[in-house]
């Protein structure tokens, strides 16, 4: 797993808790939560591509606390 994240689509829909991950063969996978054993929601091979650059993007962002030590 790389990371969990919370992604807004549109104004209108916003989806939490995905679980982000690399598969062995190098693609991305991008899981949303379930509800009574099945799946909620399901992405196109396009869109989990780019929230999962988004998010490696984002955890490659440096944070206020990072710093450099000389």
């Amino acid at each position: 797993m790389i990371a969990r994240a919370d992604i807004e689509i549109s104004d209108d829909i916003k989806v939490f808790n995905l679980k982000i991950s690399k598969r062995p063969d190098g693609n991305y996978a991008v899981f949303g939560p379930n509800a009574l054993g099945g799946r909620v929601v399901t992405f196109s091979r396009t869109l989990v591509n780019e929230i999962a650059e988004a998010a490696v993007a984002a955890l490659k962002e440096p944070m206020p606390h990072d710093r450099t030590i000389r």
